[in-house]
């Protein structure tokens, strides 16, 4: 029907970046691989602009992820079944003001959430590369799809 949607059984989710620092409409593309089977995690550690970056299966925990995130002022998130979880980073949203061992707890939980979705190895840290478009191929931007090999921004069609 003319609609970019997500498609499951060939494991291609929805990618977002949304700028944090001015309101601007969000940048969309497609992703393959990630593994999620449902939810959406969402992350403000992105690697160099550290926008807020987040994959997911549908519209609806895609935007819960995205919002949650922006509630907590930074911070990596899961939305599941169960909900919203998250660990909140207020400073820059690249650190928590937690004890060490709180943040390492917080972090582990997560991660067994996101990979209760279906996402293999360590989904954060794989998320928080997505936007860095200084290694190749495709990397997703605020401005957009960046082709980092011919250094252009390209149309998802």
């Amino acid at each position: 029907g003319g609609l970019i949607v997500p498609d499951l059984e060939r494991d291609v989710l929805w990618l977002a970046v949304v700028n944090r620092y001015r309101p601007e409409p969000p940048a969309l593309a497609l992703i393959k691989g990630f593994g999620l089977r449902h939810g959406a995690l969402a992350s403000s550690v992105a690697h160099d602009s550290h926008n807020i970056v987040a994959v997911g299966c549908d519209a609806e925990t895609l935007s819960a992820a995205i919002n949650g995130l922006i509630e907590c002022q930074g911070g990596i998130a899961c939305v599941s079944e169960s909900g919203f979880a998250s660990l909140p980073l207020p400073i820059a949203g690249l650190m928590s003001d937690q004890p060490i061992e709180a943040v390492r707890d917080n972090l582990d939980r997560l991660s067994a959430a996101a990979r209760d979705l279906g996402t293999p190895g360590d989904p954060f840290m794989a998320l928080s590369f997505l936007a860095l478009p200084v290694i190749p191929s495709l990397k997703l931007t605020d401005l957009g799809l960046v082709d980092v090999d011919r250094f252009e921004i390209v149309g998802l069609y």
